[in-house]
């Protein structure tokens, strides 16, 4: 199974507050330099964009969802509450395809 994971739309211009994010991502999965990523728990891989990328490294540092936020919308000029509504977006697609798992 191969599945996209990108987090593209950075253009809306609504309000969207960040969801608060107990999760991190689980200790089996490995992400290339090149945005692949393997689950080997599933056998699935995915791919990401390098701010996808980006975020999951962070994920994988355990910073918390501002400093993520910090780090994205000064590194790629975004909009605060673009990145709220993708990020909000590219945490529940880790979670769906079970990438994370909860950090209490």
């Amino acid at each position: 199974m191969f599945v996209c994971i990108a987090l593209v739309s950075l253009k809306a211009s609504f309000t969207n507050e960040l969801l608060k994010n107990d999760m991190r991502l689980r200790k089996n999965i490995a992400v290339s330099d090149s945005g692949f990523i393997f689950n080997p728990g599933t056998g699935d891989s995915f791919s990401t964009n390098p701010i996808g990328i980006k975020i999951i490294n962070m994920l994988k540092e355990q910073k918390d969802d501002e400093a993520i936020k910090t780090a994205i919308v000064e590194e790629y000029n975004v909009e605060v509450a673009s990145f709220e509504m993708d990020f909000n977006d590219f945490m529940n697609m880790l979670k769906t395809y079970q990438l994370t798992e909860s950090n209490v």
